[in-house]
């Protein structure tokens, strides 16, 4: 019960009017991109359906929450290079990863794998902590306008909403005529890698090492 294949022949389509009044258009929106590709037939699913309203509403509660470190860190003259610390590295790295994917989905109009790109963004989003320092606000707030931007063809009036709401639009011009995201190579570099450890063939753990050690420094460490 709440699952099925809806066609013409067991006229049981759902109205999409119905949906966009209980949830709103980006949530119909996003549903039906999320939920197969446009070529596939669609099964409905009423559990999906409050998933991706979940999801909008995390989206916006991020906004929210952060509404303050955005603006200010927005209204900042970031003229000068700014020095990411780890976990700001960490995040650029998260996110950039997942631009590189999305914008290949988006391009090939793989649209469900899009929305799974973006949920993974909002999960890197939340779980960074380390607000201390500029470097770390650069970084937060690139990746949540990074987000938005990639979002926006699928749910255009949360993303225009918190666009405009948190100064992103300001400094950057409005979400209809702001430039798509690119990948930033340097925020891929990284600056160690994590090797896995095995003795006689079973994994006895792992080790951090410089991302550009030789073989004898990986043997030392």
């Amino acid at each position: 019960e709440g699952v099925g294949t809806m066609s013409k022949s067991k006229n049981n389509g759902v109205d999409p009017q119905d949906l966009i009044e209980r949830y709103g258009a980006d949530t119909a929106r996003l549903y039906t991109m999320f939920t197969a590709p446009p070529e596939v037939t669609l099964e409905w699913n009423d559990a999906a359906v409050e998933g991706s309203y979940r999801f909008l509403r995390r989206v916006w509660n991020f906004g929210v929450k952060h509404e303050a470190t955005l603006k200010a860190g927005i209204a900042v003259d970031r003229s000068q290079p700014v020095e990411f610390g780890k976990a700001a590295k960490a995040l650029r790295l998260d996110i950039h990863t997942v631009l590189k994917q999305v914008d290949y989905d988006y391009q090939r109009m793989q649209y469900n794998t899009v929305v799974s790109g973006a949920m993974k963004m909002i999960n890197a989003l939340e779980d960074f902590k380390a607000l201390e320092c500029a470097g770390a606000q650069v970084a937060l707030i690139e990746g949540f306008g990074i987000l938005l931007r990639c979002l926006y063809p699928a749910t255009p009036h949360l993303a225009h909403t918190l666009w405009v709401e948190l100064g992103y639009a300001q400094a950057q011009g409005d979400l209809l005529d702001a430039s798509w995201p690119q990948v930033d190579a340097a925020a891929l570099v990284q600056d160690e890698i994590e090797l896995v450890l095995q003795i006689n063939g079973k994994l006895r753990g792992s080790v951090l090492v410089p991302s550009g050690a030789d073989k004898a420094a990986i043997e030392k460490l």
